[in-house]
């Protein structure tokens, strides 16, 4: 099915089981423990053994030996496989360094060696007998000093590193308001709780691999090419994750080097990467240096707006691509927007939730908080006076919808706004210090193509096949509703698999795309199941309504069950996209507020509430949907006030690589978490008339917390995470 043309009345807008605040289908199975995770599918296939990785020990140079005799000897020991034992090994095309390393290192922790043994204990033990020695070489792992270094990069999934629009330059210059700063983010951890882990089988030349991973259809063929084996060879099963954000999207060691086990040791394999080798071994979110620029009239109009970014990464790697939102999110006739990346042999920076948005607002909207202390204006008058209505870089081109200023006003007056006394530092509660601060929420829409196979059987129930994957976003229910709306059947009479390479290529959890694109597919699956149901049915297709388990036209009303017959009726296609996309822009917008309280004397910062208003197209599910803004609220929280992954610039590793040392908040951090969403729809975007949300909620967070703080203390800090630290000394004078 091809969607070029906006979404007229469908099916979906019957809204019986779409829209309506489910619980999740396979929450049983995960609150029970027996939902399946990668690592636990002791049923996938019999007797595993175990691989432990070993990781470099430094992070840049060469191995110059290995010694491996008196691992071999170890109890238990199966197979030891290095880059000089595994054979010729390409590299996947979303890497950026290669997932066995040597005798070339490339980064910190990169994996050099896995060592099967029949146990964990056996194989960690043995790990710990192998003997490296290395010729270490001198490596860049600090981003501030390699600023007159970095480079112009090319093109990032389609962004291009500079935009200008109008003349920036004259017209900051002549801006009677000015606002030039700067602004760090530092490096941050997935964290997820379910760690990367595989389990490897093979079946002569064919390789199974049941792993946690969110991309299903990017990482069978990244295994084929690393492998280098034909991409029908490899299947991968990934039915349940725990969290990805980013990190899962594509394949890592802990399923290339459980294959290559599984190979050497004739039989299959599970790897599970320990917590210190998912911060230094896979990906994190990369720190960035943000220089902000912005100009305005007297009166509050913003004239110009300028944002340059500095982040850094392996060679061959891209940039964090920070400005993006700016290109979008203000009006101003004058613009420019730069990236530039510096080469930094730290492990591997990519995708984390919101790439981009997230530490981009976290500088952007701190800036535009500033700008409108300066002008003496409220700073949600000043964002709703600076809205625009079209792409400011390509005004001919409409937002398709675009409420960014009801979600201020509505978050304004739900959360109290206009109690705020405007002065910082002014408001206290006994010991603390009380301020209040807003962020605007800003994502882009994605669509991706998507497809699932849909069938029938003769007990009317209806059974939903598609490699989309569900990583703790409620995915199996939003495709369970469509499914149950399109055909006219209970929850409860849907089954949904997901999760597997033989099934159809699905859009993937993603870039906030999955939602929406996932149950197009469905959608678009459902359609020509219902066409051939109601053919085989002897009925008009155009005409047939599908209700209460009954196909209804020409005064006919047939049971659903009936079409299968015997034996089942399939159905296959997939939601394919036109222009749309570029003849309008689709974003998701939102606003933050956030209360904090600050001790006096201390500087200690507690959150005492928070406030999401979202607009994001139609929910599909508002109780999932709410779920995944809290969680991303909590993370912007987190990014605000704690997390920060500590570069040894010496060694060039992360050094608080477990969660004993990384922290994150936990429930007691945050009181009262609150949320709202818009009534909209969007049919320029699919037939479900829906966006992604997940992102979306982490999007301007921190700020809102960094503004909160400042209106508390009258302290401003610019270089995450704000820590009690750098308030302490500047704190008011004690009464």
């Amino acid at each position: 099915m091809k969607f070029d043309t906006p979404a007229t009345e469908n099916p979906i807008d019957q809204l019986k089981v779409v829209g309506k605040p489910t619980s999740r289908i396979e929450g049983p199975l995960k609150t029970s423990g027996t939902a399946p995770y990668a690592y636990e599918r002791h049923d996938a296939v019999p007797n595993q053994a175990y691989g432990f990785i070993v990781g470099s020990a430094i992070a840049k140079g060469r191995i110059a030996s290995m010694d491996l005799a008196e691992a071999k000897a170890a109890p238990g020991v199966l197979a030891i496989v290095t880059a000089a034992s595994a054979g010729t090994l390409g590299k996947g095309d979303f890497n950026t360094a290669r997932l066995l390393g040597g005798p070339e290192i490339q980064h910190y922790h990169q994996a050099i060696a896995i060592v099967v043994a029949e146990s964990f204990e056996q194989a960690r033990a043995a790990a710990g007998l192998v003997r490296v020695q290395y010729t270490r070489d001198k490596g860049n792992f600090d981003l501030a000093s390699s600023l007159d270094g970095a480079i112009k990069p090319p093109a990032f999934f389609g962004t291009e590193p500079d935009s200008s629009f109008g003349n920036f330059d004259a017209a900051f210059a002549s801006a009677p308001v000015k606002l030039d700063e700067h602004y760090t983010t530092p490096d941050h951890s997935h964290a997820m709780m379910e760690p990367h882990a595989s389990i490897a089988s093979w079946d002569g030349d064919k390789l199974t691999l049941w792993t946690s991973n969110q991309m299903i259809a990017w990482s069978v063929g990244d295994v084929a090419k690393t492998l280098g084996i034909p991409r029908e060879n490899v299947r991968l099963v990934s039915p349940y994750i725990g969290g990805g954000f980013g990190a899962k999207l594509f394949v890592r060691a802990d399923a290339i080097l459980a294959a290559l086990g599984a190979r050497a040791a004739g039989r299959p394999v599970k790897v599970a990467l320990p917590r210190p080798l998912i911060a230094n071994n896979t990906t994190h979110r990369p720190a960035t240096i943000q220089r902000i620029r912005l100009g305005a009239t007297s009166d509050g109009k913003l004239t110009s707006i300028g944002h340059e970014s500095w982040s850094g990464d392996l060679k061959g790697g891209g940039p964090e691509t920070a400005v993006g939102q700016t290109r979008l999110l203000y009006a101003a006739p004058h613009r420019m927007t730069a990236m530039r990346l510096a080469v930094l042999d730290l492990p591997e920076g990519n995708a984390m939730r919101a790439p981009g948005e997230a530490p981009g607002l976290m500088a952007l909207e701190i800036a535009i908080d500033e700008m409108a202390e300066k002008l003496g204006m409220d700073p949600v008058a000043f964002r709703i006076l600076n809205d625009t209505q079209v792409d400011p870089e390509k005004p001919e081109r409409k937002f398709s919808q675009r409420q960014l200023n009801e979600c201020l006003r509505i978050g304004a007056d739900k959360f109290g706004w206009a109690a705020r006394n405007p002065k910082p530092g002014q408001t206290r509660d006994g010991r603390w210090l009380v301020g209040t601060g807003v962020a605007a929420a800003f994502r882009n829409n994605l669509n991706e193509k998507s497809a699932a196979r849909v069938r029938l059987d003769r007990a009317g129930r209806v059974i939903v096949e598609t490699d989309m994957t569900d990583i703790g976003t409620g995915s199996y229910t939003i495709i369970a509703q469509t499914a149950a709306e399109m055909l006219g059947v209970p929850l409860d009479q849907v089954e949904v698999r997901l999760g597997d390479s033989l099934f159809p290529v699905s859009a993937g959890s993603g870039g906030q795309w999955g939602a929406n694109s996932s149950t197009a597919g469905v959608y678009a699956a459902c359609a020509k199941l219902r066409t051939a149901i109601a053919q085989k049915l002897g009925l008009d297709p155009a005409k047939a309504t599908f209700a209460n388990g009954k196909v209804n036209a020409g005064g006919k009303s047939i049971a659903l069950a009936r079409a299968a017959g015997d034996g089942e009726v399939v159905a296959e296609d997939m939601m394919e996209y036109g222009d749309l996309a570029q003849t309008f822009q689709q974003s998701t917008f939102g606003a933050h507020f956030v209360e904090v309280g600050v001790d006096a004397a201390t500087g200690e910062i507690r959150l005492r509430r928070m406030l999401a208003v979202c607009a994001a197209g139609r929910i599909l599910n508002p109780k999932a949907a709410r779920s995944q803004v809290i969680g991303a609220m909590t993370m912007g929280a987190g990014a605000a006030l704690m997390e920060e992954l500590a570069v040894d610039k010496r060694f060039g590793f992360f050094v608080n690589h477990d969660l004993a040392g990384y922290e994150v908040p936990v429930h007691a951090d945050i009181p009262s978490q609150d949320v709202i969403f818009l009534d909209e729809v969007d049919p320029t975007t699919s037939p479900m008339k829906a966006k992604g949300v997940g992102e979306l909620g982490i999007c301007g967070v921190a700020a809102a917390v960094a503004n909160a703080v400042y209106h508390a203390t009258g302290i401003r800090v610019r270089n995450y995470p704000v820590t009690l630290d750098k308030l302490i000394d500047r704190l008011p004078a004690i009464a």
